[in-house]
């Protein structure tokens, strides 16, 4: 018996899959009104997507009904699946007026049953080829979910036109801020070459249709910068021709100074004609090599990358040198707003990193060419476990802007803590910024509708690695899954997405749906429970970022980011007594934080400098809360775990101790984030807990 090779053990491993398991039907009514249209798969002109999508149905329908459909031209069948676009008129023009691709957009799709004594049809259109193969990610889904075909008749348009991972990977093999294995791209700053390995995440991020993915950190360095060279971009385009065929358009961070770095120049200052010259000339090149290239991803002038700031240029003259490269090949620049001097004297209460991003944009709304995005985190910081949406979303009407979120859980355990973040992202989309008066939620923004962006979107870091499930701990694997179907349609809730999840993955037994939906859905607030109180954030270790370390992240001095002294805690950002930062929001959001009874309490911290004895609106005093929530934290953790431990022989016993063993870390976790925070401000406040509760 040969050795199996790695691809072959992956394979063989059941959390590998993910949500495409596409788990055997057992039930003989699925089965019987299933396979009425799955015998033969009608499809026309050939293209790479419309072959992904024939794939996909073929090996999907094998496992769920035992049998592989077998293929055909001929629209004249009885009974089929029908893949067909817009110009295929031939295949569907008996049962479906070409009028009704009116309602559906470039990534949108048609799937209707037709259903009589001698025929059963299952259209799947799509106004380009990429709708067909979102169509058939659909149609399995539904059957993998078990719900019936016979009266199917849907209509559907993704939200957002980018719908974006980024990649942190770096060409030493390494991710930063990585928590499932090495890259699955690089090792020893070349590309592995796993091309099969790169096809299998294609196909999951298009399940959930994601279109776009950038395949290198942001924070580029030195081999990094020669990915837009000769020497990698054969490599590169190789990866753009898989995800090309799955509807993924591929993109490239690059190093700001370039021109320097690669070139013979001595500047990379943007109104040099030369520096012009020389990013027109590479943009030609890359373009030879992936005529379809997305663009560039940028990070400029923060914590210590370079950028105009050097010489003297503001952000729209540095991005609008590579927008007018880009521009004649239909390429854009992302412009991440992650920008502030991490260097700066935190110890002064006038300085305000939470301002950053609005003080060095917003002067500059409409001075960016249409081809630059700006791509702004969620919040004015750095990936919370809480803060609040970011000012900047509506105060750039004439730039347009894509929102960033993080996967990968830098803050928020880091996949071995449980943390379901769906639910956190859907509070920041369903916000509403008053930018256009009300209803000007943070979903309009970026979907592109309330000021009618040219482009427009969604970006979130990535959470996988080459680990055999691919994200750590396999319940991990929700985020990815709950970021990519949350953003083609925001309106889903948090617990639909997750039964969804759970359901492609372990499948219909009652007590296994029940107890990880239980677990996924207080999952973020029991994070947040035990680590960072009412919005203050940041009280992690230096470096890695994982567990307490109250006064030691890298970027502060002593207790800069909660200010807490034998009197209070919280950062003042009001405009009466504070950094001003309120008054970025527009009324009136700037008035209900600014004012304490108005702020709310799962904020208050982030706003307010108070004192412990504070009362917030749930009657708790601020020390008391904090013993109180970082106690019941450890509680709940201790609750999940034995939740889970209840699945004992209902799941795959790999998945089983996968997850056992995270939880077992994460009690770990908790436990000292309880203990240190709690002896913290005791000895800091000197009042006792009113449940005389050890804090040591």
């Amino acid at each position: 018996m040969s050795k199996l090779n790695i691809t072959d053990e992956l394979r063989s491993n059941v959390s590998y899959h993910c949500w495409l398991q596409y788990r055997k039907i057992e039930e003989e009514a699925w089965i019987e009104q299933y396979q009425k249209y799955c015998h033969i798969i009608v499809v026309a002109e050939d293209s790479p997507i419309k072959t992904s999508a024939l794939s996909e149905l073929q090996k999907g329908l094998t496992s769920l009904l035992g049998h592989t459909p077998s293929v055909s031209t001929n629209p004249q069948q009885s009974s089929a699946i029908i893949l067909a676009t817009a110009e295929d008129a031939h295949l569907y023009e008996d049962v479906i007026h070409p009028v009704v691709f009116e309602q559906v957009n470039d990534d949108g799709y048609i799937i209707k049953a037709i259903n009589d004594n001698s025929c059963n049809k299952l259209y799947l259109l799509g106004k380009q080829d990429k709708g067909v193969l979102y169509a058939a990610f659909h149609l399995l889904r539904k059957m993998a979910q078990q719900e019936e075909l016979q009266s199917v008749d849907i209509i559907e348009n993704p939200r957002n036109q980018f719908r974006m991972i980024n990649q942190w990977d770096n060409m030493n093999g390494t991710i930063e801020r990585g928590y499932s294995g090495n890259s699955i791209f690089y090792a020893d700053n070349q590309f592995i070459g796993d091309w099969e390995r790169i096809k299998d995440y294609a196909r999951l991020l298009s399940s959930v249709g994601i279109n776009a993915i950038s395949i290198n950190n942001v924070n580029v360095f030195k081999v990094e910068t020669k990915l837009i060279t000769e020497d990698f971009l054969p490599d590169v385009a190789k990866v753009a021709d898989i995800f090309r065929a799955y509807g993924i358009k591929t993109f490239l961070s690059i190093n700001y100074a370039s021109p320097i770095e690669l070139g013979d120049l001595d500047t990379a200052d943007p109104l040099n004609p030369d520096v012009e010259a020389w990013w027109k000339e590479k943009a030609e090149e890359i373009y030879s090599y992936i005529p379809d290239f997305g663009g560039f991803v940028v990070k400029a002038d923060s914590e210590h990358r370079p950028g105009p700031f050097s010489y003297n240029r503001d952000h729209a003259e540095g991005a609008n040198v590579l927008a007018k490269a880009l521009q004649p090949f239909g390429g854009v620049v992302i412009w991440r707003c992650f920008v502030y001097n991490c260097l700066q004297d935190w110890r002064d209460r006038s300085t305000d990193r939470a301002k950053a991003a609005y003080d060095h944009f917003k002067p500059l709304d409409g001075k960016f060419l249409e081809n630059v995005i700006l791509q702004v985190k969620n919040g004015p910081m750095d990936f919370q476990v809480r803060e609040p949406v970011s000012p900047l979303f509506g105060a750039m009407s004439e730039t347009n802007q894509i929102i960033e979120f993080q996967v990968a859980q830098e803050y928020t355990g880091q996949q071995i803590d449980l943390c379901y973040l769906v639910p956190q992202w859907k509070e920041v989309l369903d916000f509403d910024t008053f930018a256009d008066g009300k209803n000007s939620e943070v979903k309009k923004i970026v979907d592109g509708s309330l000021f009618q962006f040219k482009y427009s979107g969604v970006a979130a870091v990535s959470n996988i690695g080459n680990d055999q499930n691919w994200t750590g701990n396999t319940l991990a694997q929700a985020n990815l899954y709950g970021y990519g179907r949350l953003i083609w349609n925001p309106e889903l809730t948090s617990e639909e997405i997750a039964e969804e999840w759970i359901t492609a993955t372990f499948g219909h037994k009652p007590n296994v749906k029940e107890t990880i939906l239980n677990m996924l859905m207080s999952s973020w607030p029991i994070y947040e429970n035990y680590t960072a109180p009412l919005g203050v954030g940041w009280m992690i270790n230096p470096g890695h970022h994982y567990g307490p370390n109250i006064d030691g992240y890298e970027y502060s001095v002593w207790g800069t980011y909660h200010y807490a002294d034998r009197d209070g805690i919280g950062v003042d950002r009001t405009s009466a007594t504070g950094t001003g930062y309120t008054n970025q929001y527009f009324p009136p959001n700037s008035a209900f934080y600014e004012s304490l009874e108005t702020c709310p309490d799962e904020l208050l911290l982030f706003f307010h400098h108070v004192p412990y004895t504070h009362r917030l609106h749930s009657g708790k005093t601020v020390i008391q809360h904090i013993y109180d929530t970082h106690f019941a934290g450890v509680e709940q953790v201790e609750k999940l775990k034995a939740m889970f431990s209840e699945l004992d022989g209902d799941i795959d016993q790999a998945i089983y101790h996968n997850v056992l063993e995270r939880l077992e870390r994460q009690l770990k976790n908790a436990t000292e984030w309880r203990d240190k925070i709690n002896t913290y401000f005791f000895r800091k406040s000197g009042i006792e807990d009113e449940k005389h509760r050890k804090i040591y």
